[in-house]
């Protein structure tokens, strides 16, 4: 008898039924005359950030979103970055503000970050908005996407996370660290394993719940994951594929195609935490506008 595979945790579905839940909550703040608006700012071609980028107003346009991209040379100074977010900044015309990562290296990255108003931090990224985090769920109105899509998956899903071992590898502003504040908030018992960690299968596979985002494809094998558990993979690496017509494909940081025989649920890489980060993205766009119109 064949084994059952586990239950395949689908961010897309998950993304459309956040974004259908958006699309009525824009239709609301348009009957008030209040018109929900994303810049994006984009500094050089990376290729990956002009596909993200894509994505993004591809959203924006289905719910109902003015989206505003804003592009700049590689070699733009940082003043002049600077500016341009302090503009947005005061433009009450504008309710999100969102500089697309990675910047040039001439550039700080962090100074880009705190310069932008956090009630238009729609990223989740400024110090602020972290630090609310902390205080507990009841002051996550602008958190991380990722971190909120993962949370979205679970909620969706019906999986419970009082009191679950939950190990999360990767400590990443980004990810790691708010996606532990979360669960922690959801009365989780967390851990969180990086690169210095001791004996990391030890961790990961006492974990009834494991969430991966440390960027190197297929890390997690089978062995360090228990039977039964529930696998969130972050990563999205691409690897040689000469089989492919770009040579290359996509894949997480979990090796799926053995350890979605182990586990109880799983998502896939691509199509599972990617989508999510983006309906995040614009339900933080129209949680930022209902702030700055003092409707929340």
């Amino acid at each position: 008898m064949e084994p059952q595979q586990a239950q395949i945790l689908d961010g897309k579905l998950v993304a459309e039924h956040t974004l259908q839940k958006i699309m009525h909550e824009v239709e609301g703040l348009k009957s008030k005359n209040i018109c929900p608006k994303l810049s994006i700012i984009l500094v050089g071609e990376n290729p990956a950030s002009i596909s993200y980028i894509r994505q993004k107003r591809k959203s924006c346009e289905k719910v109902g979103i003015i989206d505003d991209q804003i592009n700049f040379s590689e070699t733009i100074s940082e003043k002049e970055l600077l500016n341009k977010i302090k503009e947005l900044n005061k433009d009450n015309s504008v309710h999100g503000i969102l500089v697309q990562l990675p910047l040039p290296k001439h550039i700080n990255e962090r100074k880009i970050i705190e310069a932008i108003n956090p009630v238009k931090d729609v990223d989740g990224f400024h110090p602020v908005n972290i630090g609310k985090m902390f205080l507990g769920k009841d002051y996550e109105e602008l958190s991380p996407c990722t971190p909120s899509g993962i949370i979205k998956i679970l909620e969706y899903y019906k999986i419970d996370v009082v009191g679950k071992e939950i190990t999360i590898v990767g400590r990443s502003n980004i990810v790691g660290k708010p996606v532990s504040t979360m669960l922690t908030n959801r009365s989780a018992t967390v851990t969180t394993c990086h690169s210095k960690t001791k004996d990391l299968k030890f961790h990961t596979s006492r974990a009834d719940i494991l969430i991966v985002a440390i960027g190197r494809a297929n890390f997690i094998t089978a062995d360090m994951v228990k039977e039964g558990a529930i696998v969130i993979d972050v990563g999205m690496n691409r690897v040689e594929d000469p089989n492919s017509k770009t040579n290359y494909r996509l894949t997480g940081d979990v090796d799926f195609e053995n350890i979605v025989k182990k586990a109880k649920a799983i998502t896939p890489a691509p199509g599972g935490c990617g989508p999510m980060t983006v309906a995040c993205l614009i339900e933080n766009t129209i949680k930022a506008t209902k702030i700055l119109n003092s409707i929340i």
